[in-house]
């Protein structure tokens, strides 16, 4: 049988009575005045149970004394309840509660005293039922108190229960009823994703300030005024501010660095003073934190000259040092160039604190992307694990970009289709294509490169075992490394004759182990401008440090960076080129801004790890936080010395030209995919080309391929062996023995 809510009568306002049927009362073995527990539109109601006048059953009318909060902000009785929704509960007298108290007006929460409000409380308390966490409503005693949140009830082994004339009432704090209203209206619904220890770091630095400033002035300190924010966009910082404001219910004055500027000489300085007002005015009605976001367009480096901006730095510093202990507001700002703020302005006193929010980790990654499709309807084949690896280099806003293209990919493909619609991997694997990471998407190594196989390349069995050690075992068995005390490679340095396919090897390498890819040349490097080139390899590492685990391919090294000792000059273009790549490389040029998240993160419910796999999480952040540098070169006696040592260029590979075995494995992947006649014998054609690399022998099979359409016409079906003799009599093979015996010399 189901309830329907009615309007509450007009003697029962306050009264925290529930009206229901003897009957009911009867099914559910509660007496006069019994304490109800209602589960009510998304919250709960806790009242007492009293007959209805009439006697009448099916009804029920309630007194919303002590509720959930949302029952304060949008009091929704127009449903029906069933009778699961009703239970009863048995309450003790409590010795000792802590409340929060919300007042209608700013002058009565200043004027007075704390003791009087508390003896106010006290009467208005008495004789109601309380549970913890909800707020009693107090409106119906006509004074300017409004509303009592329950923070705590004693004693502890119980939610509920009664307060008497011998309950202790501790008011642990005041607030306006606008600003319990606003706290309200904006409290964070949606969860942050990976972001959990940041989260918490930064709730302990505004609630200190903000709610004990009293503890920190017993010690004999000031309370902190400035939270700075660093980090890449789309990482959060924005959005962390605002749910971390709102758990600790505190009220958020935002600024956003160019509604500040103005066009009239001291517009600028009077709209910042108005603001820095505004944040008073809303911290005389409960705590406050004005959040300057993009402050770096708001207070850039100063120069020299008088220019406007170095005004506004100025009345920015003059205020935050006339804060005193009265402002009970805390200033929090955010951006993602730290290094152009002015100097000033990261003092303590000013920003006290700077968190640090880099790239999430995997395991980070995999939590965001739980909570962003949470509500999305996956198919059991979505991995989850899988798609952190592979989004390499993404932030919240990527994974949040690549779930919504995921969703529009499967309304495309079930379009012409009826019934539900459910996303799976194959939607995420067509979205990955398209939604590339934000910081890669103007790096200067951006490279797009069709994926190539291992299986696609023949031969090289050792080399391939090589480049999978360096590469491929760091990423897969990070403990095996971490257990033997070995560290993954800083680089690796491909060397041999032309054609031999150390590109495509380098290319394998990142499609197997899902790694970011970087590439550059000289071209990509060089500037008329002196000091430009090594700033663009600087920031070329800081995008790749970003995106770790990262490849980073220098192809044709020689020409990018030659050897010191060869007669360059000291101050030539390559010189410095290679000063930078040996600090770089050395890790001298990592900076506190590129720190990547932090490494403990909590799972969401329902995604719970074995302690083997988050172990192995966690040795994979700490064996591949590197950037991992493949160079290749044809002239390895041209490099610097320095470069080739240990710790630097770890792994010295050289790609041998083919042999017969080689050359029958490359001929075999070369002509997979040609309609080759069953009088073709690779064998013989292996044999015959001696010294011809593997370039050499993908161009044979083409030009074996171009004759038969040139004999046979455009209806050629197959490709006969005389066709691939004939186009081995017309090439010649580019290597020579001499050539091959200038890479005998072992490097070093």
């Amino acid at each position: 049988m189901s309830l329907r809510v009615l309007t509450q009568d007009s003697a029962d306002r306050g009264s925290q009575r529930c009206r229901v049927g003897l009957g009911l009362m009867s099914t559910h073995g509660l007496n006069l005045g019994s304490p109800l527990l209602v589960y009510i539109a998304g919250g709960t109601c806790l009242c007492t149970a009293w007959p209805r006048s009439d006697l009448t059953e099916g009804f029920i009318q309630i007194d919303l004394k002590c509720v959930t909060p949302n029952l304060i902000a949008q009091p929704s009785l127009k449903l029906t309840l069933g009778p699961s929704q009703l239970t009863p509960l048995t309450c003790s007298k409590l010795r000792h509660i802590k409340v929060t108290v919300v007042v209608q007006s700013v002058d009565f929460r200043k004027k007075t005293p704390l003791h009087i409000i508390n003896e106010l409380v006290k009467d208005m308390m008495k004789g109601v039922y309380v549970r913890k966490k909800h707020v009693v409503n107090v409106e119906d005693w006509d004074a300017e108190i409004k509303y009592v949140v329950v923070e705590e009830v004693s004693p502890d082994c119980d939610d509920a229960g009664l307060v008497t004339a011998k309950t202790s009432v501790n008011i642990v704090g005041t607030q306006t009823q606008r600003h319990f209203q606003r706290q309200l209206r904006d409290k964070p619904v949606d969860p942050l994703g990976g972001l959990d220890e940041v989260c918490a770091s930064l709730r302990e630095m505004l609630e200190l300030p903000l709610f004990y400033p009293s503890t920190l002035s017993s010690l004999g300190v000031s309370c902190p005024r400035g939270v700075l924010l660093a980090g890449p966009p789309g990482v959060g910082k924005t959005q962390l501010v605002r749910r971390v404001v709102g758990e600790v219910g505190a009220s958020l004055v935002v600024v956003r660095g160019p509604e500040v500027v103005g066009s009239r000489p001291g517009e600028s300085e009077e709209a910042l003073r108005a603001v820095f007002a505004r944040a008073r005015a809303e911290a005389d009605e409960g705590p406050c934190v004005l959040f300057l976001d993009e402050v770096d367009s708001l207070c850039p480096r100063r120069t020299g000259s008088s220019a406007p901006e170095n005004r506004v730095v100025a009345q920015l510093l003059t205020l935050m040092d006339g804060m005193d202990q009265s402002d009970r507001f805390l200033i929090v700002g955010a951006t993602n160039r730290p290094d152009s703020l002015d100097p000033a302005l990261r003092r303590p006193g000013r920003f006290d604190r700077e968190v640090v929010m880099g790239a999430p980790t995997q395991q980070q990654r995999e939590a965001i992307l739980g909570v962003l499709c949470q509500k999305m309807p996956l198919a059991p084949s979505v991995d989850m694990a899988d798609l952190a690896q592979r989004t390499v280099g993404y932030v919240g806003a990527d994974l949040g970009a690549l779930s919504r293209e995921a969703a529009m990919c499967a309304i495309r493909h079930d379009a012409q289709r009826s019934g539900g619609q459910e996303i799976d991997m194959s939607h995420f694997q067509q979205a990955l294509k398209t939604v590339l990471p934000s910081c890669l998407r103007s790096s200067l190594g951006r490279t797009d490169l069709a994926p190539v196989s291992w299986e696609q390349i023949g031969g090289l069995q050792d080399v391939k075992l090589k480049l999978i050690q360096s590469i491929e075992w760091p990423m897969k068995h990070p403990d095996a490394f971490m257990r033997l005390g070995l560290s993954r490679p800083r680089g690796v340095l491909l060397y041999g004759p032309p054609g031999c396919a150390k590109t495509t090897l380098v290319r394998a390498a990142a499609a197997a182990s899902h790694c970011a890819f970087l590439s550059v040349s000289g071209a990509d490097l060089y500037s008329p401008y002196v000091g430009d080139s090594e700033r663009a390899l600087a920031q070329l590492f800081q995008q790749a440090r970003a995106c770790t685990p990262c490849i980073l391919f220098i192809d044709e090294i020689d020409t990018v960076i030659g050897s010191r000792s060869g007669g360059e000059s000291p101050n030539s273009v390559q010189t410095r080129l290679l000063s930078v790549l040996l600090n770089e490389l050395d890790g001298v040029g990592f900076k506190t801004l590129e720190r990547r998240g932090t490494q403990r993160v909590l799972q969401a419910e329902g995604h719970e790890q074995s302690p083997a796999d988050q172990q192995k999480l966690d040795y994979q952040e700490v064996c591949n936080k590197d950037v991992m540098i493949i160079a290749a070169t044809n002239r390895p006696d041209s490099l610097d010395s320095a470069l080739l040592r240990p710790g630097r260029l770890d792994q010295l590979i050289y790609v041998p030209p083919p042999d017969p075995e080689a050359r029958l494995a490359i001929l075999r992947v070369c002509t997979g995919s040609m309609p080759v006649d069953a009088d073709v014998c690779l064998e013989e054609l292996a044999a015959k080309t001696e010294l011809y690399s593997g370039a050499d022998l993908e161009k044979l099979c083409k030009e074996a391929a171009l004759l038969t359409l040139q004999d046979e016409g455009m209806g050629a079906c197959s490709i006969k062996h005389t066709n691939f003799l004939k186009s081995l009599d017309a090439m010649s093979p580019s290597l020579t023995a001499q050539q091959i015996n200038t890479y005998q010399t072992p490097l070093s």
